[in-house]
């Protein structure tokens, strides 16, 4: 399969036709699970996905080491190919690694303006002209609104799309009744795409909650990540 017929027929187009054209630039979107069901293998999808459309996208890990995010994407890469049957392999993941950046950071350590200042570092000096940000690791808990507001208009003044995962935990208050988890409900409003992934016996159902404008409460996506492969699939 070529890489053109590959991105028309990827599941994640289901996503963009459920939510209006998914997260486009200037735009905030969530993954949000508890620990191990699969928000980083999400993540790294959508990522992929963006990559595979010639887009350039800039990784941020909060929570794992460089050698350990590029794992992620290699694997998920092989299991595409090898699922897809993808054509010109070999040339296809040179491209997709030089349009890729992966940046850690430390939250504990660095503040949001220290973040977004190397960001725009390796953007307009580094000449990196990232169309996503994929943002991985990142407590909300440990940061107040303004911070988010912070890389909402980060991403709006450079036109890019954004995609935070969010850890939420069993202790946690129940999600309220829009569906949306108590370490969120106070950047909500920032956020355009809201999505839940729901672990099942066999696999972790990716269900809408917010939707742009709209609450939607945990609409079933027909989306589940299958955790033998890591990739997105779409219910049969």
């Amino acid at each position: 399969m070529v890489k053109e017929d590959l991105v028309k027929r990827s599941p994640l187009r289901l996503l963009e036709r459920s939510s209006h054209g998914g997260v486009k630039a200037g735009e905030l979107g969530v993954i949000a699970s508890r620990k191990g069901v699969g928000k980083t293998a999400v993540l790294v999808h959508l990522a992929t996905d963006s990559l595979f459309q010639g887009k350039h996208v800039i990784h941020v890990s909060f929570a794992g080491r460089t050698d350990h995010i590029i794992s992620w994407y290699e694997d998920i890469f092989h299991e595409i190919k090898n699922a897809r049957k993808l054509d010109e392999a070999v040339e296809v993941h040179d491209e997709l690694v030089k349009n890729r950046v992966i940046m850690n950071f430390n939250q504990e350590g660095t503040n949001a303006d220290q973040i977004l200042s190397s960001l725009r570092a390796m953007i307009e000096q580094g000449g990196f002209a990232a169309d996503m940000l994929a943002i991985d690791g990142f407590d909300f808990s440990k940061a107040d609104r303004s911070v988010v507001e912070s890389f909402k208009g980060f991403a709006q003044e450079l036109g890019l799309s954004l995609w935070f995962t969010a850890t939420t935990h069993r202790e946690d208050p129940e999600p309220d009744e829009r569906g949306v988890p108590d370490r969120l409900r106070n950047v909500v409003d920032n956020i355009a795409v809201l999505i839940t992934l729901s672990p099942e016996d066999s696999y972790a159902a990716l269900k809408l909650v917010k939707d742009h404008d709209s609450y939607v409460g945990g609409e079933d996506l027909h989306l589940k990540l299958d955790p033998r492969t890591m990739l997105i699939i779409a219910d049969e």
